[in-house]
């Protein structure tokens, strides 16, 4: 008998015990979406909706025996990559993952600040991740402050965001695809988000109604995990990035709905199987 084969994804980031964001997000987004999520845990958050309280990193040796055990063994049709915290473990998943030139679908969400504020990115590893590690991945998927971080410029305006997303994959390269998501964009009623496509050259405008909710923890994990798995069910750059739109913004809505915690709550991952 042949036996049939998940499609999968490796996550690669921290653990939030309130189960909105981090790699809890990511294995419900795969799941979601029909993709056998794996992970590889690189810090141990003490967080809630309300705030990050400590960050309890994993040495980078072991993060590194956990991508190995993982890719070796299960394999992976696509890796995201979420909060790396400092340098030296940036170098180490950049390092680990060369080792398997197979997986080339890797999304980087370039997580630096919490929801909450808080931070979660040392402010000497913003270059390494900019020079280093983005340059290694398929896509990257910043916020309006994070593009701007990544800059060294002010990114704040509609007008400017597929420059902006041009300028970020010219600074790694060019050949990597960037999601530049609008979320932080203040006083519209439509959200629109620019996927560059390095791979053609081309912009694609995404837009979704704003949802009045306080309920974001997690979105931005939410939306480069629902790329990942897409690409690893096969999609195209452009398909993978309107698809996790569109599932991303459903789970927004769906959510709205629900209060979990005291700050700022979950989106809802499995909107399509429960209420």
């Amino acid at each position: 008998m042949t036996m049939k084969k998940f499609k999968t994804a490796l996550t690669i980031a921290g653990s939030d015990p309130s189960g909105g964001a981090g790699l809890q997000a990511d294995l419900k987004t795969f799941s979601a979406l029909g993709v056998y999520g794996t992970t590889a845990i690189v810090a141990i958050v003490d967080e809630n909706t309300q705030g990050v309280y400590g960050v309890h990193p994993v040495p980078e040796t072991f993060v590194a025996g956990q991508i190995r055990s993982v890719i070796s063994d299960i394999g992976a049709d696509a890796v995201k990559i979420g909060m790396l915290h400092s340098s030296p473990l940036i170098r180490t998943v950049l390092s680990t993952l060369r080792e398997y030139p197979e997986v080339t679908s890797i999304v980087l969400d370039p997580v630096m600040v919490a929801t909450s504020g808080d931070p979660l990115l040392e402010p000497e590893a913003v270059a390494t991740l900019r020079d280093e590690l983005m340059p290694y991945c398929r896509v990257v998927t910043p916020n309006l402050p994070e593009a701007s971080m990544l800059l060294g410029e002010t990114v704040d305006s509609e007008d400017q965001f597929e420059d902006a997303a041009r300028a970020l994959s010219a600074l790694a390269g060019g050949k990597v695809s960037v999601m530049l998501k609008a979320g932080h964009l203040e006083g519209t009623d439509t959200l629109t988000d620019i996927f560059y496509n390095a791979e053609t050259g081309r912009a694609l405008r995404l837009s979704s109604p704003r949802v009045d909710t306080r309920n974001t923890h997690g979105t931005g994990c939410t939306l480069s995990s629902a790329i990942a798995a897409w690409l690893a069910r096969g999609a195209d750059l452009d398909t993978a990035a309107a698809r996790a739109k569109e599932y991303i913004s459903a789970a927004a809505a769906a959510g709205a709905a629900y209060q979990t915690g005291r700050g700022h709550g979950p989106v809802h991952h499995f909107h399509g199987w429960w209420e």
